[in-house]
């Protein structure tokens, strides 16, 4: 393991942040990191609670001569992205992250690098750690498995936390103060097949989409990246028409908040067609790769063949499954009337994959808008595109943006600050992502909140990484913050 990140300035958080890539956190596996800061906590002697919800909450004393001035709430979020590259061998749920130096950026070796939020927790750590640091109460809250729900902040309750003030550490611009996030609601969809046998004189293939970006579905929604699920039901559908194609299983995406890089699918033409097939996959690719060359230039479709699959997804449900993946909505659906640059409404195609055991097709989208009303629609829409198919459709997990707020007493104090201290005025934002500061402010409506962090890129996938300098200026940004907070 690569410990050389615990040497980066500051030092404080990046051995904070290397202990965090030692422990497996993917999403609702947070047992160890959970404990972990339980430990951190008590060892240095501070009140450390646990809530029912997994929550982690550390409570420190101000420094002398601080202790009129309001309290400070410092949240970030446990758990991580497990995503990989389809050639790296990694248990998430076992394996320390391999950290990289490469120049100005710290990235990992083929895996996310967990900096989404770690960086965040290591921040909060280590102002609860530090004996020199001036600040009024500051608690530390940790919230559990943000990444596929925000479970936490939503099982958060009233009256466990003391401060009014709010600093999330989740954003991913250094530089930038962030006032206000979309909220998110969950489309699971289930088609119910039928086995059928495969036919006579057949022949098996491989179809494989990958070598996508990916990346995080509120963040990096608007790039116009390629999505792999629709990329290979696009191929099924005409190889279906022109040549019979009938498909065995897909395992396509991975989580509902990353725009899926990757799909495989087994399937089968006649022995008739397999020729046809071989040169019009390869013609679709050439048509597809040209329309992506900018934003997905390592994007690879291949055929290959294959042992003959056990049976096949009856043909109607192979049907109505790909008209209901080639109709459905993904993208930006609507860019913001009121912030220039921003996504209003969005929607990822996230899933979709076969159960040979249950005979179904599950498919998850995440729907994410800053206007309530306009989820409300999108969600509308993907019911009435899957449920036309003949798909169970469910809709959840629906949860609040946070409306932005220009007069808080947070933002016009860092504002101030980060101007004195850089020699520019921070660009003041919102972001597409859901932030978890739109739930607890439902549950602390009191809570002044603001977001900040250091510059990441290409969160929820395997070229994630955090820019080096940018941890240095957040951290001194925060450290001044701190020192700065008025009284009550």
């Amino acid at each position: 393991m690569n410990n050389e990140i615990s040497k980066l300035n500051p030092t404080e958080l990046w051995e904070n942040f290397y202990q965090l890539t030692r422990i497996p956190r993917p999403s609702h596996h947070e047992e160890q990191i959970r404990k972990y800061l339980v430990d951190f906590g008590e060892n240095l002697g501070l009140e450390t609670v646990q809530d029912k919800s997994g929550n982690v909450i550390i409570r420190k004393p101000a420094t002398p001569g601080m202790e009129k001035c309001k309290g400070v709430i410092l949240q970030g979020h446990l758990d991580m992205v497990p995503q990989k590259n389809s050639d790296k061998a990694h248990d998430f749920a076992k394996d320390p992250i391999e950290t990289v130096i490469d120049g100005e950026w710290v990235r990992a070796n083929g895996t996310t690098l967990g900096s989404d939020n770690g960086i965040g927790v290591a921040a909060a750590m280590a102002v609860l750690a530090s004996k020199d640091l001036a600040h009024g109460p500051v608690e530390g809250l940790f919230t559990a498995t943000e990444e596929t729900g925000m479970d936490g902040a939503i099982g958060l309750e009233g009256g466990w936390l003391k401060g009014s003030i709010l600093i999330n550490m989740d954003s991913e611009d250094e530089g930038e103060l962030y006032v206000g996030c979309a909220g998110g609601e969950d489309a699971s969809v289930r088609f119910n097949y039928t086995e059928v046998p495969v036919p006579a004189e057949s022949i098996g293939f491989k179809l494989n989409v990958t070598g996508l970006k990916g990346g995080h579905s509120g963040v990096d929604i608007h790039l116009g990246r390629g999505n792999s699920n629709k990329i290979f039901f696009r191929i099924l559908k005409e190889a279906y028409k022109v040549c019979g194609m009938r498909l065995s299983s897909i395992n396509g995406g991975s989580l509902r908040n990353a725009i899926p890089r990757e799909t495989f699918g087994i399937v089968i033409v006649p022995y008739a067609t397999a020729d046809k097939l071989v040169g019009l996959v390869a013609g679709l690719t050439n048509v597809i790769k040209r329309e992506l060359s900018v934003t997905e230039p390592t994007l690879k479709i291949e055929l290959s063949k294959t042992e003959m699959p056990v049976s096949l997804i009856d043909e109607k449900t192979q049907i109505n499954l790909t008209h209901a993946i080639v109709a459905c909505p993904n993208g930006v659906m609507r860019m913001s009337d009121t912030m220039a640059g921003l996504v209003e409404t969005s929607t990822n195609l996230a899933i979709v994959k076969s159960d040979s055991e249950a005979k179904t097709i599950n498919i998850s989208c995440l729907m994410r808008s800053s206007v309530d009303s306009s989820r409300a629609q999108l969600g509308s829409r993907m019911d009435s595109v899957f449920t036309l198919a003949g798909a169970e459709v469910k809709l959840a997990g629906g949860y609040p943006g946070w409306k932005p707020n220009l007069e808080s007493p947070i933002l016009k104090l860092m504002l101030k600050i980060y101007e004195n201290k850089f020699g520019r005025i921070p660009e003041i934002r919102a972001i597409h992502a859901g932030l978890e500061c739109g739930i607890l402010g439902g549950t602390y409506p009191n809570w002044d909140m603001i977001s900040l962090g250091p510059t990441i890129r290409f969160p929820h996938s395997p070229d994630e990484k955090v820019n080096i300098e940018s941890v240095s200026k957040f951290w001194d940004f925060l450290v001044e913050t701190l020192k700065n907070i008025p009284s009550k």
